[in-house]
């Protein structure tokens, strides 16, 4: 066993964590739910989605059964929502073709839709003992450290580097405790911004350090003008009730409820009684609001109008009215959410002053 291994496990068993509620089960099922929402996602953030995931989906079967729709309600706010469709369609999956068992071979789980070969090991790792790698954001940082890995690490030729010096690492025994110690060490003190060097158990062996070069590196993504684009939204509001749009399967906010959506040039009730068939008038502007993607920053405009008259039109497929104190429930996007909680609040008020 390496020196790099075998320091980061003894440091693991004393100083890791240990108490989180994906942790101290070989259930592959729990690991790989936990695994999926830790993508791009902070354990703290995760932790009470978590809970109320399991608790409604507490095996493969009851999520496989489950609508998509039910699903992304319980991922609401969680975001990147294509994890969640892939997380039931995965589960479908291994009900159809795996007899309801997660496969164990590692090839495998990497046929499963949204497990790449990163997860796959972290899985493997952890369910069944499986000697494999994992290579996550957390871990790229501590390899590009220790090992003065210049570049940015996702870079193909960067990654190949590091999946091969990851590769070396790899003990022989204990990858629990070494798959762990990997990632509590890129989360609690290899971290980003103000790493706590005087407490890494590598501290003598990183190259980084030695060179005082730890805050340059990894080397950041080289930047890009991230394009803004706007939208208007239609808050068309019935008393209490507000009406929602499923959106496309695929693309943003994919399979979530929203509200419908125009260009920031359009008469607002001439566009509602054209495409849904009913009277409005404009209420008000709403607070605008932007929402950050991995590719675009949106800038949301909602507007307000009041329903005069009802259409049958309204209730077609993709449509629905709900109460405001539903909508906020429902499998909506964050920023939707937002925008009903300020409704919701105005209309309260509304109300007392009435």
């Amino acid at each position: 066993m390496s020196e790099f291994s075998s320091r980061l496990i003894a440091w693991q068993k004393v100083h890791g964590r240990h108490d989180l509620p994906w942790q101290n089960t070989t259930d592959p099922y729990a690991i790989w739910v936990s695994e999926i929402m830790l993508q791009q996602t902070q354990v703290a953030a995760v932790i009470g989605y978590y809970a109320k995931f399991m608790q409604r989906f507490p095996d493969i079967a009851t999520l496989a059964n489950a609508t998509q729709e039910e699903v992304l309600q319980y991922w609401s706010g969680l975001g990147y929502y294509s994890r969640a469709r892939n997380l039931h369609k995965a589960a479908i999956t291994i009900m159809d073709i795996h007899g309801g068992e997660f496969p164990q071979n590692f090839d495998t789980i990497q046929t499963l839709s949204g497990i790449g070969r990163s997860t796959a090991a972290a899985i493997a790792s952890f369910a069944f003992n499986q000697i494999q790698t994992i290579l996550d954001g957390n871990v790229k940082r501590v390899l590009a450290r220790h090992f003065l890995v210049e570049g940015w690490p996702s870079h193909p030729k960067i990654e190949k580097e590091l999946w091969a010096r990851a590769e070396n690492l790899l003990p022989e025994s204990q990858m629990i405790a070494y798959t762990q110690g990997l990632m509590d060490l890129g989360a609690t003190l290899c971290t980003r911004s103000k790493p706590k060097c005087a407490d890494c158990p590598l501290i003598d062996s990183c190259a980084a350090y030695k060179q005082q070069r730890v805050h340059q590196l990894p080397t950041p993504k080289p930047r890009k003008a991230i394009p803004e684009k706007n939208t208007t939204m239609l808050i068309l509001v019935r008393g209490d009730d507000v009406m929602l749009e499923k959106r496309p399967p695929t693309g943003i906010w994919g399979g979530l409820w929203s509200f419908p959506e125009a260009d920031i040039s359009e008469n607002l009730p001439e566009l509602a009684y054209s495409r849904f068939g009913i009277s409005t008038q404009f209420t008000q502007s709403l607070p605008q609001l932007s929402h950050a993607f991995t590719h675009f920053k949106l800038h949301i405009q909602p507007q307000q109008l009041t329903v005069l008259s009802n259409n049958s039109q309204v209730n077609e497929a993709g449509y629905l009215w709900l109460n405001i104190d539903d909508a906020i429930g429902a499998a909506i996007p964050t920023p939707v959410r937002k925008i009903l909680q300020t409704l919701q609040l105005n209309l309260t008020s509304t109300h007392f002053s009435d």
